[in-house]
């Protein structure tokens, strides 16, 4: 007889959607921990761009895997599917319901679909190599190499996306399979946990908007430009450096923009990326959404999907 499996509740959806406090509430309601699942949370110091709820608004609800890695160190969705499945089997085996919130949408994919990843450990020559060669001949005659072995990937690649040009060629020539190979076989091993995605959105697209442009005017208020000025002050990695929220503002604290329009910025990409991760969550019929705009109460009504599905 098959082993019934553990629920794992996952809240996703677009930044400023409203994913944290839905969380934190049903935590409190299910006698639950929340597991992160955003890329930029995890670094030390990032506390006011990536939106990381502060202990006041965690109402006494542990979290887990926020705030834990220095600027300087880059991470792997492999190492964060590791770290992720740890903090899970944690929370259960201490009787508690964990809840996987954030809108990294790789993230969530990684433990909702239990993908299997090639190793992890890169070989620092053939990268080096490599990264020289994409410097000096460009990402196209890589992407021109990597066809000859595994078209299905090079298929997938823009010449400018180098670091997964990269990692696609080093995994064949260190593994000896391909990358479309891995993922193939990634898919194979079934979720250990019964899945109950939740997804919030908003029916009228500028209402979701509107909030993400609030969203970046309080975090002026809180200290936004002083957090990304001692951003840049210290070392930081090919990941951190990616964060919304600093390089928008990065011209103006070089003096080469005014506030005004370096914040127009900030603001237009943020909705630029919560678009991309509609785009993303979207392709996932497991989601259950909930607009935030028409529904009386998220809350209530993620309450029910839940206890619909359990």
């Amino acid at each position: 007889m098959e082993q019934e499996k553990k629920t794992l509740i996952a809240i996703v959806g677009p930044t400023a959607s409203g994913k944290t406090s839905l969380s934190i509430r049903l935590a409190k309601k299910y006698n639950g921990e929340i597991v992160s699942a955003d890329s930029m949370q995890i670094y030390k110091g990032m506390t006011i761009a990536t939106a990381k709820p502060t202990e006041q608004e965690m109402c006494g609800v542990p979290h887990h895997l926020i705030d834990f890695l220095p600027t300087d160190k880059t991470f792997s969705v492999s190492q964060y599917a590791e770290l992720a499945n740890c903090a899970i089997e944690d929370i259960f085996s201490r009787g508690k319901q964990p809840i996987l919130c954030g809108g990294t949408g790789l993230y969530v994919r990684s433990l909702i679909e239990n993908i299997q990843f090639p190793p992890d450990k890169p070989n620092g020559n053939i990268r080096a190599v490599l990264r020289e060669r994409y410097e000096s001949e460009g990402g196209q005659a890589l992407i021109d190499e990597l066809s000859k072995f595994d078209p299905e990937t090079a298929a997938k690649l823009h010449p400018s996306n180098g670091k997964r040009i990269i990692r696609a060629i080093e995994i064949y020539l260190t593994t000896g399979k391909t990358m479309s190979e891995h993922i193939k076989e990634s898919k194979n091993v079934p979720s250990p946990y019964k899945i109950i995605a939740i997804g919030i959105n908003y029916a009228d697209r500028q209402k979701l908007y509107d909030r993400i442009n609030l969203r970046v005017d309080i975090m002026l208020e809180q200290g936004l430009l002083e957090e990304a000025a001692r951003f840049y002050s210290g070392e930081n990695s090919e990941t951190s450096t990616a964060a919304i929220g600093y390089k928008e503002l990065k011209p103006y604290l070089d003096g080469k923009t005014d506030l005004e329009t370096a914040v127009e910025r900030l603001k237009l990409e943020t909705r630029h990326y919560a678009k991309r991760q509609l785009t993303w969550f979207k392709r996932d019929d497991y989601i259950h959404w909930i607009y935030a705009d028409i529904c009386g109460d998220v809350y209530e009504e993620a309450v029910k999907i839940i206890e619909e599905n359990r």
